[in-house]
């Protein structure tokens, strides 16, 4: 009999996703039984994220179903393997987007499992090279992740609230780390949503002076609220045009359309923006709102293990926590809803002591 067919498994709860246009249901799943290396997360709070729903409904290729989502997961420890030793039972703890890596490559190595040559293990959606299946995420009772891809919640940080730091916080701020934003900097987050509320937070703590660029009105307020020094709807062109050429530094949170050439033209000599909003479709780039100052267009997605790790202490030490709606497991699919029509302030976590049949 194979290791695989071998293995012992255990129940779990949780609400998945059985096709790209059904909603999520109540759905009994199985955990593997953990490893020596292993730590078994009883999940107490998971983050919303869009790319949940971008998912689970294939719209970025074909989803594994039966689809469990959830990649913002915080929990405590109920068990751990005999060779674990960086968590104890009872620990507060999370889980992001990864749970596994190949380790050896250059990147992995480097910390930077997120880039792994060989491809990474996603908390959903990726082959599972334990149970031979894929993998199952956090809207769910349970989970078992090497403790090589388990973080550290810091002491006294509100478990609800450090959820979204676990997608929307290092997606930030670990372009922000890249990049070296610090004081006397100028630096754009464009867009106010689940990742842009955060590059505010993040990039004020790092001591930059923040502008938000919002398409909303109704967002100035909040944004000033946020942190950002100054906030400029980016539909006025009189509000835009004093910006022009003066910005070290633009994290674009975005994930629709929109008018990329008009943020490229707002950076300095050798300034860069970077994208981690994550359009459909491609956005058009006019050769000379690079070329003529020497512009950078780049991308970034989350952060290693390491860099998660400094993400969550970093906002411990600043009270840093995303600004967050609760909700029960069975309003999941008005939730998806919500994000989808962007009706969210600023990111949706769900109670899983509310997950039943």
């Amino acid at each position: 009999m194979s290791s695989l067919c071998a293995m012992t498994l255990n129940p779990a709860k949780a609400f998945a996703a059985h096709s790209a246009t059904t909603p999520l249901t109540f759905t009994p799943i199985q955990r593997r039984e953990p490893g020596p290396t292993d730590v078994e997360i009883d999940i107490q709070f998971c983050g919303v994220c869009h790319s949940d729903i971008h998912t689970a409904r294939s719209e970025w290729g074909p989803a594994k179903y039966p689809c469990v989502p959830g990649h913002e997961i915080v929990g405590h420890v109920t068990r751990v393997g005999a060779e674990v030793s960086q968590f104890k039972v009872g620990q507060h703890v999370g889980v992001g987007c990864l749970v596994d890596s190949c380790r050896t490559c250059i990147n992995c190595q480097a910390g930077l499992e997120q880039y792994c040559t060989g491809g990474s293990t996603g908390t959903y959606n990726s082959a599972d090279k334990h149970t031979g299946g894929h993998t199952l995420g956090g809207y769910s009772s349970s989970i078992v992740v090497d403790q090589g891809f388990v973080l550290r919640i810091p002491e006294g940080m509100d478990l609800a609230a450090a959820a979204p730091l676990l997608c929307a916080g290092i997606t930030t701020y670990s372009p922000l780390r890249h990049w070296k934003v610090g004081p006397g900097m100028k630096v754009g987050i464009v867009g106010l949503g689940g990742l842009g509320h955060m590059g505010v937070k993040l990039a004020h703590a790092m001591g930059a002076h923040v502008v938000l660029f919002t398409t909303s009105p109704k967002k100035v307020e909040d944004g000033l609220k946020l942190g950002a020094n100054e906030v400029v709807v980016s539909t006025d062109a009189a509000a835009m045009k004093p910006h022009a050429g003066t910005f070290d530094f633009i994290l674009d949170c975005v994930s629709a359309q929109h008018d990329i050439n008009s943020y490229l033209k707002l950076l300095k000599l050798n300034g860069t923006l970077t994208l981690v909003g994550a359009p459909e479709q491609p956005l058009p780039v006019a050769a000379f709102s690079i070329i003529s100052q020497r512009r950078s267009f780049a991308g970034s997605g989350i952060g290693g293990i390491r860099e998660t790790q400094e993400m969550l202490d970093f906002c411990a030490e600043h009270k840093i926590l995303p600004e967050i709606e609760m909700i029960r497991m069975d309003q999941v699919n008005e939730a998806w809803e919500r994000v989808v029509k962007q009706d969210v302030h600023y990111r949706f976590v769900i109670d899983m002591a509310t997950l039943s049949a």
